[in-house]
C-alpha cells in the first residue's frame, strides 16, 4: 500500500513521483525498463548528442570561411557511439539514483486493475514472470508514446526504421528518405546531412513543421534546400518496397508519381499514445486515438487516477510532461489553488539547423482567434546580427501581436504579444525569455525598454520588440 504510483517512469511519471514525495508522500514507481522512458533513452537526449557532433561537422565543413585549415577524415562509428551513450548513461545514472531515493521502485510491467472493493491499484509482472498487486488512492498513468505505423510503411528495423531504431547507426546512409517533415523527421535530416548523407524528406502536408508559424517553416525549408536536402511537400507515399538492401518508395507530388530509391527509409509520422495494455481501455478513459481523456489537471472520471505527458492529447514534449506532473503531483497532494500547465506558452522547440522554436500562438491561430483586423505582425531577419553572422547562419524573428491605439512607444502600444516565433542560431534557448513575453502579456513597448547585450543573438529579439513599438533601431 502506498499514497501514489505512477505507472511509467518517464518524464511524466517522475516528474509527478518527484513532486509527490516532495510533497511528504509514499510514491511507488513502476517501470518496465529504464528511468527516463524514450526521451532519456530512445529519443532527446542520444539524438541531441548525434546533432551536436553534426554541428562541429558543420563548422568543420566552414573551416575555410574561418580561417581555418581544416578537414574532417570520416566517422568513427564507434566513437561516435560511445559519445552518445555516455551522454546517456551520465544522466540515467544521477536519474535513477534520485528516483531509488525518492521513490519505491518496482521493476516490471503495470496494468491498472479495479480491487474487489472497488479501489484502484496496479498489477505489476516482472520479467521472470513473478508478479505484485500495488495499491493506493491514487494512480498515475504516465506510459507516455511510441512511433505510430501505418500498414503501407512496413517497419524493419534495417532499412525501413522508426526513431526508435534509427539513432543507432555506425555509419551514416548514402542516401535517407524521411517520411514526414515534423520535428523528428527535420531533425534527423539535420543529423545525417552534414555526415554526407544525400536526404530527401517526403510531407504530405503543404509546409514542414506544419504545427510551427508558417513564416518559420518557409526559412527552415529555403535553409534546407540551400544545404542540399530535397523537401518535397504535399506529397504522399503510396507505398515502400525493400530489396537487397535497398528501399523503393513511391511517392506522389501534384499528380506526379515518382519513386525515390534509399538505403535508409525513416518512418517520422507521428506518435502514439501507449495505453494499448494498460488496463486503461478497460476503465473507459480512452478517447477514440487512445488517448486519457482528462480535466485540465490531469485527472480523470475514474476518483483516484490521473494521466500526465504523452498519454494525453496534450504537446507530446517532456517539459510539457514535466509540467503536467508537477500539477498532478500538487493535486494529489491536496496543493490548493493549482494552477493547471497553459500549453500556449510551453516553448516548442526543434533541434534542426537552423534551430526553430516559438512560443504563444502562430499568425494563422491568432487571426482565427482575433480577426484579421486586430492582429498584426513584426518581423526582423538576422542578416544584420553579428553573432549570426558570424555562425553562418540566416533566419528571423516574428512577432504576433494585437493592434493598439496607444501612441508609438507608449506603454500599451501594439498591444500584447501573442507568438514569438524564432529560426536561427540558438532559437531553442532563445526562447525562454520570449516566454516570459507571452505568458505575462508584455506590449512590445514595455519589452523594448529591455536591453540586451551586444553582440548577442538575444539581440534579435531586442530588433523585433523595438520594431514592433515603432522605434526601430537598426531595422526597418
Amino acid at each position: 500500500m502506498h499514497d501514489v504510483v505512477v505507472l511509467g517512469g518517464g518524464p511524466g511519471g517522475y516528474a509527478t513521483a518527484f513532486r509527490a514525495a516532495a510533497r511528504g508522500l509514499d510514491v511507488a514507481l513502476v517501470e518496465q525498463d529504464l528511468v527516463g522512458g524514450t526521451c532519456l533513452h530512445r529519443g532527446c537526449i542520444p539524438s541531441k548528442a548525434i546533432l551536436h557532433v553534426a554541428a562541429v561537422l558543420d563548422e568543420v565543413h566552414r573551416a575555410e570561411v574561418l580561417g581555418l585549415e581544416l578537414t574532417a577524415m570520416g566517422i568513427d562509428g564507434a566513437a561516435l557511439g560511445a559519445f552518445r551513450d555516455g551522454v546517456v548513461t551520465k544522466l540515467h545514472k544521477g536519474l535513477d539514483h534520485l528516483a531509488s531515493a525518492r521513490t519505491t521502485r518496482y521493476h516490471g510491467r503495470g496494468q491498472l486493475r479495479r480491487d474487489d472493493d472497488g479501489h484502484l491499484g496496479v498489477e505489476v509482472t516482472a520479467s521472470d514472470g513473478e508478479g505484485m498487486s500495488l495499491s493506493a488512492p491514487h494512480v498515475v498513468l504516465a506510459t507516455g508514446s511510441t512511433p505510430k505505423l501505418v500498414s503501407a510503411l512496413p517497419v524493419d528495423g534495417e532499412v525501413v526504421q522508426t526513431s526508435d531504431q534509427a539513432l543507432w547507426f555506425t555509419s551514416p546512409p548514402e542516401r535517407v528518405v524521411i517520411i514526414g517533415g515534423g520535428a523528428i523527421g527535420i531533425e534527423f535530416a539535420s543529423m545525417w546531412a552534414p555526415m554526407g548523407s544525400h536526404v530527401t524528406i517526403v510531407e504530405a502536408l503543404d509546409r514542414l513543421l506544419p504545427l510551427e508559424d508558417a513564416d518559420s517553416s518557409a526559412a527552415l525549408a529555403a535553409a534546407y534546400r540551400r544545404r542540399g536536402i530535397d523537401v518535397l511537400t504535399s506529397a504522399q507515399v503510396r507505398g515502400v518496397a525493400v530489396e537487397d538492401g535497398l528501399a523503393s518508395v513511391d511517392v506522389e507530388v501534384d499528380g506526379e508519381a515518382t519513386t525515390l530509391t534509399a538505403d535508409r527509409v525513416l518512418v517520422a509520422i507521428g506518435r502514439a499514445p501507449n495505453t494499448a495494455e494498460t488496463g486503461a481501455g478497460e476503465l473507459g478513459v480512452l478517447d477514440e486515438r487512445g488517448f486519457v481523456v482528462t480535466d485540465a489537471h490531469g485527472a480523470t472520471e475514474v476518483e483516484g487516477l490521473w494521466a500526465v505527458g504523452d498519454v494525453r492529447p496534450t504537446l507530446a514534449l517532456a517539459h510539457a510532461a514535466f509540467a503536467e506532473g508537477a500539477v498532478v503531483g500538487d493535486r494529489i497532494a491536496g496543493v490548493e489553488e493549482v494552477r493547471p500547465v497553459d500549453h500556449t506558452h510551453t516553448p516548442r522547440v526543434t533541434y534542426s539547423h537552423p534551430e526553430v522554436a516559438s512560443v504563444g500562438l502562430t499568425e494563422a491561430e491568432a487571426r482565427r482567434r482575433y480577426g484579421d483586423e486586430a492582429v498584426t505582425t513584426t518581423t526582423t531577419n538576422l542578416r544584420g546580427n553579428a553573432k549570426a553572422i558570424m555562425a553562418g547562419s540566416d533566419g528571423l524573428v516574428k512577432l504576433v501581436h494585437l493592434a493598439g491605439a496607444a501612441p508609438v512607444g507608449a506603454p500599451g502600444d501594439g498591444g500584447p504579444v501573442l507568438g514569438v516565433h524564432v529560426v536561427g542560431p540558438q532559437a531553442t534557448e532563445l526562447i525562454a525569455a520570449a516566454t516570459l513575453a507571452t505568458a505575462w502579456d508584455a506590449v512590445p513597448a514595455e519589452l523594448a525598454a529591455i536591453t540586451h547585450a551586444p553582440p548577442s543573438l538575444s539581440e534579435a529579439l531586442g530588433e523585433a520588440y523595438l520594431s514592433a513599438a515603432g522605434l526601430p533601431l537598426h531595422g526597418a
